[in-house]
């Protein structure tokens, strides 16, 4: 007997985003050393920063972003936001949850 292909939507997701990256992917190393340099960067990129007024977004997502937009040939913003918005790898590198708004 053929089964329908009715679906109903997921209300959870019990598998973490970090699961969802292979071990071996080449991306886990460069995030590594990514996430290194950028420690190292952190008191510069709170000098430069507003003690008081509206949060903005860390540098530190903005500068993952942009090295995956190079590393990947994204060809614009538009394209990486569009990316970011359903890439599970991007979402991942970038530090954003599954379900986080771009």
């Amino acid at each position: 007997m053929r089964g329908d292909e009715g679906k109903q939507d997921l209300m959870f997701s019990y598998v973490k985003l970090e699961r969802r990256v292979p071990s071996d992917h080449p991306l886990r190393g460069i995030r590594a050393m990514v996430d290194k340099a950028l420690r190292e960067m952190d008191s510069h990129f709170a000098a430069l920063y507003a003690r008081g007024g509206r949060p903005s977004i860390a540098p530190e997502r903005l500068i993952r972003a942009q090295l995956l937009q190079v590393l990947y040939s994204v060809r614009s913003e538009r394209q990486l936001m569009e990316q970011l918005d359903y890439n599970l790898l991007f979402r991942w590198f970038v530090g954003l949850e599954m379900d986080e708004a771009v």
